[in-house]
C-alpha cells in the first residue's frame, strides 16, 4: 500500500516528537513493504511567523491531498502571555478542524501495567481501565457565534450552538464503536441547565433505540468528572460535546500517569488527523526531554484508522510497551533509580525493536 500523509510538526516540542513518530512510521512501512510518501507543512506560531496565518492555504491544500495528517502541537508563550494578540496559534488548529471537517475526536484512555505506580490514583482504581472518549470537535462554544467583547471591553460572550445533524453523526459514531467493544455508551451532558444539552439528550435517546444491544446511560458532566476519578473502569464509550470532551479527556489522561502517553485521532469528512493529546510545551523545545510515546501511538492509530492496517498498529503498540518494560523512558515516566532517556533515544530504541522483530 502507498501511504500518502501530510506531516505538520507545529510548535514547541512538536518537531521533536513528530520526528520520532515519522521514523517509526518509516520503519513499519519498510517492515511490511508499504511505500510512504509525505510532505511537511506549517501550522501554529511557526506559520504566523512565516506567513501571518496560523493555518496557511498551502497547508490546507497539502492536507486535502493527503490520506492522513500526522500532527504535533501548536502554541507559543509569546501568544499565551499576550491577551491582546489578534492572531493566535490555536486559531490555526480550530481552522484546520473546521475546514477539514474533523468532527469527531477519538481519545482512548488505557493504563499501562509498567506504569501503574505513576498514576495519582490507587492501583485498584486504575487497573483495567480501557475507555474511549468520543468528543464532538467542530461545534459548541469554540465555534458558536456571536463571540467577542463589548466595545468598552468589560463584557465578553461566547455562544454554544449545536444542530441536530451535528449531534446525530457523533452519537451514531459512538454507538458503532461501542458495538465493537463492550457495548456500553455514556452520554455526557448538562441537560438540567443547557438547552443544547437537552437537544443532545433528545437525539441520543432516539439513536439508542436503534442499538438495543448497547447499554446506554446519561450522565451530567459534573457527575462524570467525579466518576472518572472514583470508578474509571466503569466507562466503555463516552460521547460528549466539544468543551466537556476537552476537559474530561485531559482529566482522563492523568489516570495513565502522564500526558505524554495518550494518542488521539480526529475523524473527518475530507481526511483524518492523528495527534498526541498534550500541548506544545514550548519551555522544553529543543531539550530532547519530551515524551514521544503519545505521538508514536498516534502513528499506530493512523495505520489502523486511516489505512486499515491493524497488524502495523499492533506492532507499534507492542514496541512501546516493550520500551517501557525495558525502562527506556523519558524523565516524566522513568522509575526512580533508572536513568532517563531522551526523546530521540526512546524513538531510536522503538525503531530498532521494530527492525529486529
Amino acid at each position: 500500500m502507498n501511504l500518502n500523509i501530510a506531516v505538520l510538526p507545529g510548535d514547541g516540542i512538536g518537531p521533536e516528537i513528530i520526528a520520532q513518530a515519522l521514523e517509526v512510521t518509516k520503519a513499519v512501512c519498510n517492515k511490511f513493504g508499504h511505500t510512504l510518501t509525505y510532505n511537511t507543512g506549517l501550522v501554529g506560531a511557526c506559520a504566523i511567523d512565516a506567513t501571518g496565518n496560523p493555518y496557511p492555504e498551502e497547508t490546507h491544500e497539502l492536507c486535502m491531498q493527503s490520506d492522513a495528517v500526522l500532527f504535533g502541537a501548536v502554541g507559543d508563550l509569546r501568544f499565551d502571555n499576550n491577551p491582546a494578540a489578534k492572531v493566535r496559534p490555536e486559531q490555526g488548529l480550530l481552522a484546520m478542524r473546521k475546514k477539514l471537517g474533523l468532527y469527531a475526536n477519538i481519545r482512548p484512555v488505557t493504563t499501562f501495567e509498567a506504569l501503574m505506580h505513576k498514576s495519582p490514583l490507587r492501583p485498584e482504581i486504575v487497573e483495567g481501565v480501557d475507555l474511549m472518549c468520543i468528543r464532538e470537535l467542530t461545534g459548541g462554544l469554540y465555534f458558536g457565534r456571536p463571540q467577542g467583547r463589548s466595545e468598552d471591553g468589560n463584557v465578553a460572550y461566547d455562544t454554544c450552538v449545536y444542530s441536530r445533524e451535528e449531534i446525530v453523526r457523533i452519537v451514531k459514531l459512538a454507538y458503532e464503536y461501542a458495538m465493537k467493544r463492550r457495548k456500553k455508551v455514556t452520554v455526557v451532558d448538562k441537560a438540567n441547565v443547557l438547552a443544547t444539552s437537552r437537544l443532545w439528550r433528545e437525539v441520543a435517546k432516539e439513536i439508542a433505540a436503534d442499538y438495543p444491544e448497547v447499554e446506554t446511560e446519561f450522565m451530567f458532566v459534573d457527575n462524570a468528572a467525579m466518576r472518572l476519578i472514583q470508578w474509571p473502569a466503569s466507562f466503555d464509550v463516552m460521547v460528549t460535546e466539544n468543551m466537556f470532551g476537552d476537559i474530561l479527556t485531559d482529566e482522563g489522561s492523568v489516570i495513565t500517569g502522564s500526558l505524554g502517553l495518550l494518542p488521539s485521532a480526529s475523524i473527518g469528512v475530507h481526511t483524518s488527523l492523528f495527534e498526541p493529546i498534550h500541548g506544545s510545551w514550548p519551555q522544553a523545545a529543543g531539550q530532547n526531554i519530551a515524551n514521544p510515546l503519545a505521538t508514536i501511538l498516534s502513528a499506530a492509530m493512523m495505520f489502523e484508522y486511516a489505512f486499515g492496517l491493524k497488524e502495523e498498529g499492533k506492532l507499534i503498540r507492542e514496541a512501546v510497551n516493550e520500551s517501557m518494560s525495558a525502562n527506556v523512558r523519558t524523565a516524566d515516566i522513568q522509575t526512580e533509580g533508572h536513568p532517563a532517556y531522551g526523546t530521540k533515544e526512546v524513538g531510536e530504541w522503538i525503531v530498532n525493536y521494530i527492525n529486529n522483530k
